[in-house]
């Protein structure tokens, strides 16, 4: 099988694989070469995954979605990190994803000024409006 794995911004897996292990909105599954076509929503969880080499690996990722489809195995997830060493990924993961929702903070932060300067300016154009009506 050939497994991918894609973010919004990247390609973070693309290699043959034996098994992929990820967890759906039912429960775990494992995917083998010889499975039938599969759709799942994913949890966020863990995904691990065997090479051809017999190693295995892990992703963290987020919710997304998972399509088995003859011998390709392909993964949309909205946000994900791969490390090979399942104790560092925990600390990836602290990392990277208490940075990314720092980040989202901040973007609605700032879009939280913007509607509230939106809603300002229309007050005062509706208050020119009254002035001018003779209001």
């Amino acid at each position: 099988m050939r497994l991918k794995v894609l973010t919004p911004t990247q390609t973070l897996v693309d290699e043959p694989v034996i098994r992929v292990h990820a967890e759906g909105l039912e429960g775990s599954f494992c995917l083998l070469p010889r499975h039938r076509d599969w759709v799942a929503a994913l949890q966020p969880g863990i995904v691990s995954f065997t090479t051809t080499e017999g190693r295995e690996r892990f992703l963290a990722v987020d919710q997304g979605v998972l399509t088995k489809r003859g011998a390709e195995v392909l993964m949309a997830v909205r946000r994900a990190v791969r490390e090979d060493d399942l104790d560092r990924l925990r600390q990836v993961v602290d990392n990277e994803f208490r940075r990314l929702d720092e980040q989202e903070k901040i973007a609605r932060s700032t879009l939280a000024r913007l509607e509230a300067g939106m809603m300002r300016r229309f007050l005062e154009l509706g208050a020119g409006d009254s002035l001018r009506e003779g209001r």
